[in-house]
């Protein structure tokens, strides 16, 4: 049974149960002083009197009131007696409770662009391969490391890259790094060191990444656009500029592919100047039209920096991506990943490379590109039956699409979409401050909600398009 107690004019009740008094006592004392119950300076029953109320042993009672003294929840002095600490106080106690914000409801439908379909995670076949790391790891894996990363999933990923992207790599010009904005926050400081003033972006992408580039204290101009991408051929007039960030296989968030002759154009400006191209290989690895089209640094590898990244292919959550280096710019990032982070995750690492070397990461990309692509034509077919005057582009590739809205609908659209529960974004949130406006549009994530989701999801976007 249950022993409840009262005390000295606080409303204090506890429930003991069994062999869990002491444990009980400690979690009622914490809740009584969080609910303000207890108020700070309270003095508490002696640990002898107590025990006798609770009909339990007297060290039951003084261990739970040292252990929660230890804690910082009492202070105890002697003469003074056992209390309940000043600085315990409650802070969401009503007379000091600051302002509660406004509640925002939360989407019942997400369709942002830039995550996959987490649910999809090949959980059975990566923790395959984690047991397998782990049983072969030699025990220097769980040390610092190298900060280029661990050389197996270097080499790994060295072979996988030259066979499925065209990159020419060797596995001492890889940098394993955690996440995309990682390697650019290093790779700004790297730019910055070697004295270049600024590095130019393309006029619509995420603002994180110029934000990235712009903390590490370069200028951020925007290129222009026009219906064949990026006018990369203006960057002879940007002056001081030594790079230029592009998303060349499947540009964000419109979702082409930069021409050939614009991909020949880059790396000649590279050439030229010095420069360096930094590629962002966004979704390079999903294409449904044809076979994905080659990296960029394929073209010019002491040119071209390329990025990659698993948060697309497998899932964000793991903060793996890799840069693949020219050999003068190698050993310069080497050592500024040193100083500032010196190595991912080891065992995180060991896993990927061998999901890379057992074909399971191939297995699960082809699944991933037949999945997406039915969702892709599900969204099409929908789009074309419930609104017929809204074109659907960028769906050669990704996992996204554009919709293109009559003019001057973007904005009512998007706020009947949160009306409805619809988590999306309109192009305009995309474009960098100096870039000209583009016609209205949505950017549609198809590949974000679970398969049990989808069909809700997408109901609920036809019912919203004008």
């Amino acid at each position: 049974m249950p022993n409840d107690w009262a005390t000295f004019g606080a409303d204090l009740h506890l429930e003991l149960r069994g062999t869990r008094l002491r444990a009980g006592l400690m979690d009622a004392l914490r809740e009584a002083v969080r609910s303000g119950r207890l108020e700070a300076g309270t003095r508490l029953p002696s640990s002898r009197s107590l025990a006798a109320d609770l009909g339990t042993a007297r060290n039951t009672v003084a261990d739970a009131y040292a252990e929660l003294v230890a804690e910082g929840w009492l202070t105890a002095r002697q003469g003074s007696g056992t209390r309940v600490a000043r600085r315990a106080e409650p802070r969401d106690r009503p007379r000091h409770r600051a302002p509660t914000p406004p509640a925002t409801a939360t989407p019942v439908h997400n369709l942002k662009a830039g995550t996959p379909d987490l649910a999809a995670f090949p959980r059975a076949d990566w923790l395959r391969a984690y047991r397998r790391a782990l049983t072969t790891a030699p025990d220097e894996a769980f040390g610092y490391g190298d900060p280029r990363g661990r050389p197996e999933l270097r080499a790994a990923l060295a072979e996988y890259l030259a066979r499925a992207r065209g990159v020419h790599a060797r596995p001492e010009r890889i940098v394993v790094c955690a996440g995309f904005a990682h390697g650019l926050t290093l790779l700004g400081q790297v730019l910055r060191d070697r004295g270049v003033r600024a590095a130019a972006v393309e006029p619509y992408g995420l603002g994180l990444h110029a934000d990235v580039l712009a903390r590490a204290g370069l200028e951020t101009p925007a290129l222009p656009f026009d219906e064949r991408g990026t006018r990369v051929e203006e960057l002879p007039s940007l002056a001081g500029c030594g790079a230029v960030l592009m998303t060349a296989a499947h540009q964000f968030p419109f979702g082409g592919a930069l021409p050939p002759d614009r991909r020949a154009a880059v790396v000649d400006w590279a050439r030229a100047s010095g420069g360096l191209v930094l590629e962002d290989d966004y979704d390079g690895e999903f294409r449904y039209d044809r076979q994905p089209v080659g990296a960029l640094q394929g073209l010019d590898p002491e040119r071209v920096v390329y990025l990659g990244t698993a948060s697309k292919s497998l899932a964000p959550g793991l903060r793996l991506a890799w840069m693949v280096l020219p050999a003068g710019l190698a050993d310069e990032m080497t050592a500024v990943k040193g100083t500032v982070e010196r190595a991912s995750s080891a065992p995180d690492q060991l896993a990927f490379a061998e999901f890379l070397r057992s074909g399971a990461y191939d297995r699960h990309v082809r699944a991933m590109r037949l999945r997406y692509r039915r969702r892709r034509d599900q969204l099409v077919a929908a789009v074309a039956a419930h609104a017929p005057a809204t074109r659907v582009g960028g769906i050669a590739a990704g996992l996204h699409a554009v919709l293109t809205l009559p003019p001057g609908t973007e904005r009512a659209t998007l706020r009947a979409a949160a009306r409805h529960g619809l988590a999306v974004q309109g192009v305009s949130h995309y474009r960098r401050p100096t870039a000209p406006p583009s016609p209205d549009a949505l950017v549609i994530g198809y590949a974000t909600p679970s398969d049990s989701a989808w069909p809700g999801a997408l109901e609920a976007l036809c019912g919203v398009l004008p």
